[in-house]
């Protein structure tokens, strides 16, 4: 086949990925301008309302100091002020424009990364399928800008360990979990690289948020007296003892619907318990691991994330754009293991958009339906953490081990024979 004729399939080939990648977008983009509504609340209130408030606040030269729904580091001040990059727009279309366009990013990035050696297009359909399956929410949160750099760090980290690093350190003052795509490198120099990087990255970042306006660090007292989601994974306990007489609620706090009441807090604690746990199999994954290969990187950074969402206090809908993001990571390198814990996490996306908005009402009721699908979205992610864990131990830690042995008592088997015949 020549050189043009593979250009022209190149070309030919891009056409069904690029129209469905279109006609979705442009439906997600009907949504959030509300020409098609969606049943449920109203997904764009967060943009058109907080974020939008939180933007003239910025704009007079200081954090929201006294607004207890700003949770997040210093660098999201960037994306909450990026509307005015487009001044011709209202701040609400400006935001959906710009979150469009962070999707597109990722696709390209994807579809370019599809086309080398050692890769696929797989990457690119999942996040494909991935980002309308979570509906509008999608585009009326900040996360699709947040994931889109994260993306960009894990699809850099074989080149250059110090792109790697300095995405991720900007990550991390952006939306924190960003940091966790450092979880996988290997060791020896492109862990120093690209850990030095980060750390000196985020610093550079915070100081200059520090610098910049006052109360860069607020958001710590905010996001510690957060309680208990009613769509996380310990909520669903209150979910269930709702119906046997417990005395609490669901409500308004902290900028969520969450419970109150009698053992909140000793649930919220064990949430944070199991998070620790999560990372101490993390570490020890780590220190044990023998071979890093090619999807390592991007493998172990799904992991992180997803043991870090599962056991969240807080599990917004839009938490799964993360997952969607680095899941089409994983699968956009060839030796990626992570076919079944990617395709787990596409159905809890899917089911995530009948949890939020669509049937919201029901889930903070805690009638059967809202706990059937709650159960359900969570139960995937339970699962898709689970065999995503068993998955990287297995291929980085015994799979290597178990060969170290195998090539030992090969080498071990001439000598033995060796031995026994000069005996006779």
């Amino acid at each position: 086949m020549t050189t043009g004729a593979v250009g022209k399939w190149s070309r030919a080939s891009l056409r069904l990925p690029l129209s469905l990648w279109g006609l979705t977008r442009v439906l997600l983009l009907l949504c959030v301008f509300k020409v098609v509504v969606i049943p449920g609340p109203d997904i764009t209130f967060d943009v058109s309302n907080i974020y939008q408030g939180w933007y003239e606040v910025l704009r007079t030269g200081t954090y929201p100091l006294d607004d207890v729904t700003w949770q997040y580091p210093p660098a999201a001040a960037l994306a909450i002020l990026a509307p005015a990059l487009l001044p011709f727009l209202g701040y609400a279309s400006a935001f959906f424009v710009l979150a469009f366009l962070c999707d597109a990013l990722v696709f390209g990035l994807l579809m370019y990364t599809g086309r080398r050696a050692g890769r696929s297009a797989h990457g690119a359909w999942l996040w494909l399928a991935g980002v309308p399956l979570l509906g509008p929410t999608a585009y009326a949160r900040y996360d699709v800008m947040v994931t889109a750099v994260a993306v960009a760090a894990l699809l850099a980290a074989g080149r250059s360990p110090r792109v790697l690093g300095a995405l991720a350190g900007f990550g991390a003052v952006l939306k924190v979990w960003p940091v966790l795509v450092l979880a996988g490198t290997p060791r020896g120099r492109a862990t120093f690289r690209s850990w030095t990087t980060a750390a000196g990255a985020a610093a550079a970042v915070l100081l200059l948020c520090v610098l910049w306006m006052p109360g860069a660090l607020a958001f710590l007292g905010f996001q510690r007296d957060r309680g208990t989601e009613v769509e996380s994974l310990g909520s669903m306990v209150f979910h269930v003892v709702r119906h046997f007489g417990w005395e609490g609620e669901a409500r308004m706090n902290y900028g969520s619907i969450e419970f109150l009441g009698p053992y909140v807090s000793t649930v919220s604690t064990a949430a944070m318990v199991l998070t620790i746990a999560a990372f101490g199999w993390l570490l020890v994954w780590r220190l044990k691991a023998r071979l890093f290969t090619s999807s390592t990187a991007a493998d172990a950074a799904f992991v992180a994330v997803l043991l870090f969402t599962a056991t969240s206090r807080v599990l917004s809908p839009q938490y799964m754009l993360w997952l969607v993001g680095l899941a089409a990571v994983c699968m956009a390198f060839r030796a990626s293991r992570m076919r079944r814990p990617a395709h787990l996490v596409i159905w809890a996306t899917a089911v995530t958009q009948f949890e939020f908005p669509v049937w919201f009402s029901h889930v903070t009721r805690s009638d059967p339906l809202g706990v059937a699908v709650l159960f359900t979205r969570n139960g995937l992610l339970i699962a898709a953490a689970v065999i995503a864990c068993r998955i990287l131990w297995r291929q980085t830690v015994t799979e290597p081990r178990l060969a170290e042995l195998a090539a030992e008592a090969a080498t071990a088997q001439p000598e033995r024979e060796k031995a026994l015949s000069g005996s006779f």
